[in-house]
């Protein structure tokens, strides 16, 4: 899975400690109200957040892995019920292979680290320091190779002989036996039981190729792939390699006589990995809709196992037109738009269909609407008539949202940084506005030049007037602030992910009310992560009516105000 740039540690281990810090301190809300919102989930939530690396294990047993989760999932393929494996954040699973006896292995792509599991259900950390291991695969004798993609570029032998020893201590990178590298994204692949060899997509070449395990030699099988994510061999027919194209949705057979491709099935982009049970059927994953797919290789007809409305929710925006409410959704793995009566869930861009940025943040300006990304490093503006991708701005320190003027001028809070950075219409000027910022995570638009912020580290909101440069602190001894509104009464409403509730707050005197509690929210960073890794959203409607995401569910609640009493 491609996740582009991250945060440095010292940036991280500040953030991080200062969330800890604001946390302490935190206190209760000053007020409460006689009744709560009415709240209710809009979107109903889906087992994964993210779903990416799929195996089967030699009882046929699918087992499945997010990233964004940092779970290890086993999921039942008739029924479609998905159990948790193992928790967080050890169960950060990008890819999952089996050896022969049992043992299962997986890469845990955003701390570095490779694990296995030996048949006995003990858990071991063998591998550390990696940047960004990806594809894992193991030998028909049990030795166990994983590559680097996106954040490294290489193929590495882990030797598994000594660690099940009380003594032994898992392998830093410059420990591991390099096969090769520079090879162009080896992403999700199979090592041949017969022959020995390796095969798998090269994400940034578009290419299925062969690689000697002992040599790193490279033989091109396959090319002219929009973006390959993996391959693995039809067990039914040894001779065919079966590759995913997450750009175009496409499943395609490769005969590794011929070298001649044939079109499979073509599902929506955003899909990531494949695995054959023993029987020769096609299960994929698509880390955009949740999914996992049984695919007739014959027909191409898919069956859904398991889906998801939304992927990974993450910040949100609320559109009123003709008395229609639409929530604009930063999806992670896509940018959708959900129908505020019905529920209706649609896509407007897809990653790596329609663009390659993960949006964590977004906003809906006067002309564009804002995809920040962390990940991505990126703020995108998408075109509020067209639905398309107008411009894609990069080079921010960790972008975790953005907000656009009416002269088309954007401030965009950098989460690595600290700054709120002042962006000309043409993207050209770029100026700092504001410094210092303690872990910004969301912002909002309010009167007469004003934005406000939430400093998850500080546990508060700040005020900046973007003409000036003026700030000020509007309220703090908040819970984990993520984030925020300003709704038709002028008031701010907030996330407070440590509390698990949302409050309002006086922009004038700071008091707060709480609006709705108990909410499952706040999905947990992984070590050396940022303070908000999925930031919890909320949108208020010109009705008064406030979406959130629950990133704990991957839901969208709907919250009522209550009637007024009589």
């Amino acid at each position: 899975m491609g996740l582009g740039r991250f945060l440095t540690s010292a940036a991280l281990a500040l953030t991080v400690a200062g969330t800890a810090l604001a946390q302490q301190a935190a206190q209760p809300a000053q007020t409460s109200p006689p009744r709560e919102y009415n709240q209710r989930f809009l979107v109903p939530g889906s087992s994964f957040h993210g779903v990416h690396g799929i195996a089967f294990n030699k009882d046929d047993q699918l087992f499945a892995g997010s990233v964004v989760g940092q779970t290890l999932y086993h999921v039942q393929v008739d029924s479609g019920e998905v159990d948790r494996v193992v928790e967080p954040p050890a169960g950060m699973a990008d890819d999952i292979a089996f050896a022969d006896d049992g043992t299962m292995a997986w890469t845990a792509f955003l701390i570095g680290k490779v694990y296995v599991r030996r048949p006995n259900g003990k858990v071991i950390e063998v591998a550390n320091g990696m940047s960004g291991p990806n594809g894992v695969g193991f030998t028909k004798d049990g030795r166990l190779f994983v590559s680097e993609v996106f954040l490294g570029d290489a193929l590495y032998e882990i030797d598994l002989k000594n660690v099940d020893k009380p003594d032994f201590k898992p392998f830093a990178r410059k420990e591991l036996r390099l096969v090769a590298e520079k090879l162009g994204g080896l992403n999700g692949f199979e090592i041949r039981r017969d022959d020995g060899f390796l095969y798998g997509p090269l994400w940034f070449k578009g290419q299925a190729v062969k690689i000697n395990i002992e040599t790193g030699a490279v033989e091109v099988v396959a090319s002219g792939f929009t973006t390959p994510a993996a391959a693995n061999i039809d067990p039914q027919n040894r001779d065919n390699l079966f590759v995913v194209d997450t750009g175009t949705g496409d499943i395609w057979s490769v005969s590794l006589t011929s070298k001649a491709k044939k079109l499979v099935a073509t599902l929506k982009p955003g899909l990531d990995n494949l695995a054959f049970d023993s029987r020769g059927r096609l299960f994929v994953s698509s880390m955009t809709d949740n999914a996992i797919y049984l695919v007739d290789k014959q027909t191409g007809a898919a069956r859904t196992i398991v889906e998801g409305k939304l992927a990974v929710p993450a910040d949100l925006a609320v559109v009123t037109e003709n008395g229609r409410e639409t929530v604009h959704v930063a999806d992670v793995f896509s940018y959708r738009t959900v129908d505020g009566a019905t529920g209706t869930v649609s896509d407007v861009l897809r990653v790596h269909g329609d663009t390659h940025s993960y949006p964590i943040g977004i906003s809906v300006g006067p002309r564009n609407v804002l995809l920040s990304s962390w990940f991505s490093g990126t703020v995108q503006k998408v075109d509020r008539k067209t639905g398309k991708l107008a411009a894609s701005l990069g080079d921010f320190a960790q972008p975790v949202d953005a907000v656009e003027g009416n002269d088309g001028t954007l401030y965009v809070a950098e989460l690595g940084s600290g700054n709120l950075v002042k962006v000309s219409p043409d993207g050209k000027t770029r100026t700092n506005l504001a410094k210092d910022l303690r872990a910004p995570v969301a912002m909002a638009q309010g009167p007469n030049n004003v934005v406000y912020v939430t400093e998850i580290a500080a546990g508060a909101v700040t005020q900046v007037d973007v003409a000036s440069g003026a700030r000020k602190v509007v309220t703090d001894g908040l819970s984990a602030p993520e984030g925020i509104d300003v709704g038709p009464d002028n008031r701010l409403y907030v996330a407070e992910v440590g509390q698990k509730r949302i409050v309002a707050i006086d922009p004038a005197t700071g008091a707060k009310t709480v609006i709705a509690s108990n909410l499952d929210i706040g999905l947990p960073t992984y070590p050396g992560g940022p303070p908000a890794l999925v930031p919890t959203g909320v949108a208020v409607a010109r009705s008064g009516t406030i979406y959130v995401s629950s990133d704990l569910r991957n839901a969208l609640y709907k919250l009522t105000p209550p009637a007024p009493e009589k």
